[in-house]
């Protein structure tokens, strides 16, 4: 493990080499705190946190493609992944050190918006069971998109590609269950739908309750797509 952490360390200060980084934090933070405090606080008057977290989930749903569409892109255009790849390192620990890397300036992003439910409490008293819920849903959900955007990423040489790529699947995985209510035949596998949508268990989580199951569902997911990250640089070195 202690290459997974070298990897790990050495991306995750990468970040904040790059202005595009601290560019993205403050947008997704100003967007998500500017539609929740203008648009549902002040209108309603009213603590409503599980709004704030409707609103975080569609705000990373955005900005975790913009994180991730870079961390094998850029490598490949500037050829750099060779050299990487190269190295005493297994490629899992690369792409495991990656990951962990971008999952953790995610969650220093989320630990900024605390600022959010903290001033919320002072216009009323929020369950903060349901807030820490919230946040580890959000956490999760996270996760699982870095894994996707990261899979995208080493598809192509493209940023922008690798960013549409990610928010085309992102979306996939957090509408599927409003994608196949609208086609006819898939009445039967209602169950399947419901629990490959990813949203479906931030809400679960959302109302107050950690279940195993979810918890299961979004380490799957993380795990499927890291693998099949790895699965594309074993490719790419044969090829």
């Amino acid at each position: 493990m202690k290459r997974v952490w070298a990897v790990a360390k050495k991306e995750f200060w990468s970040y904040f080499n790059s202005m595009i980084a601290y560019a993205f934090a403050l947008i997704f933070l100003t967007a998500v705190n500017f539609v929740y405090i203008w648009m549902i606080l002040l209108p309603s008057a009213q603590v409503r946190l599980n709004y704030y977290f409707e609103v975080m989930i569609w705000g990373i749903w955005f900005i975790i493609p913009a994180i991730t569409m870079r961390s094998w892109a850029e490598e490949k255009r500037l050829r750099t992944d060779e050299l990487l790849l190269t190295l005493p390192v297994k490629d899992w620990e690369v792409v495991l050190g990656k990951f962990l890397a971008g999952w953790g300036f995610f969650g220093l992003i989320l630990i900024l918006s605390l600022g959010v439910p903290l001033g919320a409490s002072l216009l009323g008293s929020p369950d903060w069971s349901v807030v820490l819920c919230g946040y580890i849903g959000i956490f999760l959900v996270a996760g699982g998109f870095i894994a996707v955007g990261m899979t995208m990423s080493s598809l192509t040489k493209s940023q922008f590609i690798a960013f549409i790529l990610s928010l085309v699947v992102c979306l996939f995985l957090l509408a599927l269950k409003e994608l196949f209510a609208q086609l006819p035949g898939f009445a039967g596998l209602g169950f399947i739908i419901n629990y490959l949508d990813i949203g479906e268990h931030f809400d679960s989580i959302a109302r107050g309750v950690v279940d195993s199951r979810d918890l299961i569902y979004y380490l799957s997911v993380i795990f499927f797509f890291l693998v099949l990250n790895k699965y594309q640089l074993e490719r790419r070195k044969w090829a």
